[in-house]
């Protein structure tokens, strides 16, 4: 239950990771292959959409779809170098 509070939390953060995932997929402190999946892990999502819910139940159907988003987002921070955790304040807990 407290991870679902903490990707709710993520998601109502959300703008503050427009800036870090420019810097993240910039930075030199990344290896290409971090890079690589989190780009793989975004598009096979908008390629393949999987719905646990199906869309047409609107608040339900899309809920999931920002879970997932999320899920990939939490990710991507988890590879980050510390740096960029601490330069957006985003370090793990």
């Amino acid at each position: 239950m407290l991870r679902f509070f903490r990707r709710l939390k993520f998601i109502f953060t959300f703008w503050r990771f427009i800036p870090f995932l420019i810097d993240y997929f910039r930075s030199g402190e990344v290896s290409v292959a971090k890079k690589l999946v989190g780009v793989v892990l975004l598009l096979a999502y908008l390629i393949f959409p999987f719905d646990f819910i199906p869309d047409y139940l609107l608040f339900f159907g899309v809920l999931d779809d920002v879970m997932v988003v999320t899920f990939v987002l939490e990710r991507i921070v988890k590879l980050a170098p510390a740096s960029l955790k601490e330069k957006y304040k985003l370090l793990d807990k």
